[in-house]
């Protein structure tokens, strides 16, 4: 999906791929992250935030749930990473790194509430009265306030299989009045999910009826109950060119996933601010018949993976269709168009999420120089690999 765009905008990033591959430094099913690009590509959509008065959260799930990389956003002045489960919550937690948003898209279970209170996140997502009891429970033991944000819905909102949940807004007035009585919560924000989305005929990253719903809900909220609302989460999709359409909408605060690694569907159709910094190096492991096969593990469903190059440098190469297994396979491997040479590097780049996959990360530094140096090896929750 992205391969092209990647060997147009960063060749340094293809040619340290096979050059660490071929050296033996990364095994094959590694994401090889360039850690400079993906830092400056932080850098201007926090600039641009800044620009227009919004507030981020960086979004660490496509790429592995990565302790430094988030560190390294931190040093940029990001407010804090947005966890998309509790097992995102944890790494965070352990690495000392601090939590700006937690609890959407999935709710935090009951035996890990304390441990994540304690952590004194900027937020917590509820769409449960059950889940804020419990928030506020353990908040009283700890002697602490919590502002929460509430997930809602609205008739026509967008919303992904397996992300169902949320407060209609024709509960409202109930669930506020049943969250008032808990007091040692602040109603304080409003999220959805996504509220912006790319637009393929019009080649624009456009709003989605989810803001007309956190809007809905901001205005019953603060007239229903004199409350202030200081949040409105308008995520998916964030990156320098939606920055002003958050603010434009009233939005408070964006949160980077895609946009950080420019691989949103916008990034493949346009010269973006954010240059490409993730590439996934794999290695050919035989062929049969006509078609040839590479170590897989880093298979996404939504990859829409289109083709790989396979040789030995960015001189030295063919182009070759990629056909990902279907849908209820494992991918031991993806399968090549044609013959190819056993061992020889396959590089890829594809839109994924890292924190579903078996791969490796390799974070490197140096590339933009010619100078490729492996920062470290993590799994894909953010665990260093110690190599040999």
């Amino acid at each position: 999906m992205f391969l092209e765009k990647t060997v147009e905008r960063n060749k340094e990033l293809v040619q340290a791929a096979f050059k660490l591959h071929k050296e033996g430094l990364i095994l094959p099913d590694t994401y090889v992250i360039d850690l400079d690009t993906l830092v400056e590509n932080a850098r201007k959509i926090k600039e641009e935030a800044d620009k227009y008065g919004i507030k981020l959260y960086f979004m660490t799930k496509q790429i592995g749930r990565n302790p430094v990389i988030s560190k390294e956003f931190m040093k940029l002045g990001y407010d804090g990473a947005v966890v998309v489960d509790f097992k995102e919550a944890e790494v965070m937690i352990d690495n000392n790194i601090k939590i700006g948003h937690v609890g959407h898209l999935v709710q935090i279970p009951k035996s890990l509430v304390e441990k994540v209170v304690k952590s004194k996140p900027d937020y917590i997502t509820v769409y449960t009265i059950e889940k804020a009891k419990e928030i506020n429970e353990a908040c009283e033991r700890l002697g602490l306030k919590q502002n929460i944000m509430l997930r809602v819905l609205g008739e026509n909102d967008n919303l992904y299989s397996g992300q169902y949940g949320g407060f209609k807004l024709e509960e409202l007035k109930e669930i506020g009045r049943e969250l008032l009585k808990l007091k040692n919560l602040n109603i304080a924000g409003i999220a959805s999910f996504p509220c912006f989305l790319y637009d393929e005929a019009s080649n624009e990253i456009r709003r989605t009826k989810n803001i007309d719903t956190i809007k809905e809900a901001k205005a019953i909220l603060e007239k229903e109950f004199d409350i202030k609302i200081e949040q409105l989460n308008m995520p998916s999709a964030t990156c320098v060119n939606s920055i002003k359409k958050i603010s434009e909408e009233g939005g408070t605060h964006g949160e980077p996933g895609h946009g950080l690694t420019g691989t949103t569907p916008y990034h493949k159709e346009n010269e973006a601010e954010e240059i490409p910094a993730m590439v996934y190096v794999t290695e050919v492991s035989h062929n049969l018949l006509d078609k040839g096969y590479c170590y897989g593990g880093g298979h996404y469903r939504r990859s829409h993976v289109e083709n790989a190059l396979v040789g030995e440098s960015i001189e030295n190469y063919k182009m070759v269709k990629v056909t990902p297994p279907t849908d209820e396979s494992i991918d031991y491997h993806f399968e090549l168009s044609e013959n190819c040479n056993v061992s020889d590097t396959v590089v890829m780049a594809f839109r994924t999420q890292i924190f579903v996959t078996r791969s490796n990360v390799a974070l490197v530094k140096g590339i933009n120089k010619g100078e490729p140096e492996i920062v470290g090896v993590y799994d894909s929750q953010g665990v260093e690999i110690k190599i040999k």
